[in-house]
């Protein structure tokens, strides 16, 4: 089998934010076709990534999409591969994804058999982003007020979801922006309140037998990510995420020397050589790749290898198309140091649901694993008329 052509897809962009999916569609000469996508479509950058992709595809047509490493290993010793960074492995690893789909639809089994079986048959999952609202569909003019983020926490309970997300920080009650002075230099007593109160409505709100995962979205810096941690441990917090830059595995280490809530990172982080670092100073409980970002199957799985010798959990960043929702649920199921996924509120909205064939939504807080050959996903025609698409062959 050989790979005749790359379907270079970049999505209609999607109305509820600044977000335009970029996806892969390799073809064979036996007919069979796989899906991936890259993962940096936040802010629309995965528009670099379309044109990374239609480089990156040149080299590989011809070649045997069953040698998936090989592959990958020709991609990642190109000359800019090898510096990595989001634009460019989110262009490897849609690639990557893709292949893994060709394999086991040859195969004739879902992808979780060749990454070696499941471990569970459903994953328990949590409600995230609910500062945006559950269900709600405008991302950038959401309030900041406790009303609405207590209507968000009722709307996750009534979902049946036993854990959820909340960036407690970037807005103040009128719902503009704080400044980054204000967030990472010191917590002033009304800001710090402010993000403590929002807690307190939370876990109010949610009651005690609710997870609760913080989300900084980097808001803050190691010395204001350890402020309002303390001030935030009697909520019983599940785990901290993206506290601090994700570059700074020193940051990373001092939070965690200060503060009892253990501390997740890892969506804006590539290839294990990017993940060593934290893991080596024990600074993080949870790692979060995005396997549209990461490396694609091939490297996640030697992520999370990785992170199982140093005794830390595993949680995919989900926030894309159903494309890698589907993908994240096989890796998931198939790891032993799994603990959570993310059901992100985009993956909740209309018009991201008509994007692929099949709708995967979780019943009573707990996913089910897709039993399709392949990744058990693929684009819908309305959002392939919709698309801009280039083929390289």
């Amino acid at each position: 089998m050989k790979i005749t052509s790359v379907d270079v897809i970049k999505l209609k962009r999607l109305a509820f934010s600044t977000q335009t999916p970029v996806l892969c569609r390799i073809n064979t000469d036996e007919g069979i076709y796989g899906y991936g996508e890259a993962g940096v479509s936040i802010q629309d950058f995965s528009v670099g990534s379309y044109e990374i992709l239609k480089l990156m595809s040149k080299p590989i047509l011809g070649m045997d999409p069953l040698e998936i490493d090989v592959i990958y290993s020709k991609l990642t010793s190109m000359f800019w591969s090898q510096g990595n960074g989001g634009v460019i492995m989110a262009a490897i690893s849609a690639i990557d994804t893709a292949l893994w789909d060709i394999k086991a639809k040859y195969f004739g089994v879902p992808l979780y058999k060749l990454l070696g079986g499941k471990h569970r048959d459903k994953l328990r999952t949590y409600a995230s982003q609910l500062q945006n609202g559950w269900k709600y569909h405008d991302f950038i003019n959401a309030p900041g007020d406790l009303d609405f983020l207590r209507k968000a926490c009722q709307d996750a309970l009534a979902d049946g979801y036993t854990a959820v997300k909340i960036d407690f920080t970037g807005k103040g009650l009128d719902g503009k922006r704080l400044s980054g002075d204000m967030q990472r230099n010191w917590l002033t007593p009304d800001v710090l309140n402010l993000f403590v109160e929002r807690v307190r409505v939370a876990r109010e709100t949610l009651g005690p037998d609710v997870d609760i995962i913080m989300e900084n979205h980097c808001n803050t810096s190691a010395n204001t990510a350890i402020q309002f941690a303390r001030a935030a441990e009697k909520y019983n917090i599940m785990f901290l995420e993206e506290p601090c830059n994700p570059l700074s595995p020193i940051e990373h280490k001092k939070i965690s020397e200060n503060t009892t809530i253990p501390v997740a990172t890892g969506e804006r982080t590539y290839t294990r050589w990017g993940y060593l670092p934290i893991l080596m100073n024990g600074s993080v409980s949870v790692i979060q790749p995005d396997l549209g970002n990461c490396g694609g199957v091939t490297e996640a799985r030697k992520i999370c290898d990785l992170a199982q010798v140093f005794g830390v959990s595993v949680q995919t960043h989900t926030c894309n198309t159903p494309i890698s929702v589907a993908v994240s649920l096989h890796l998931e199921a198939a790891i032993p140091n799994f603990i959570i996924h993310e059901h992100h509120t985009v993956n909740t909205l209309p018009e991201v649901r008509e994007l692929c064939v099949y709708d995967y939504q979780p019943e009573n807080g707990y996913f089910s694993i897709p039993e399709i050959p392949g990744i058990g996903n693929e684009l819908s025609e309305k959002a392939l008329s919709e698309a801009v698409i280039e083929t390289i062959q």
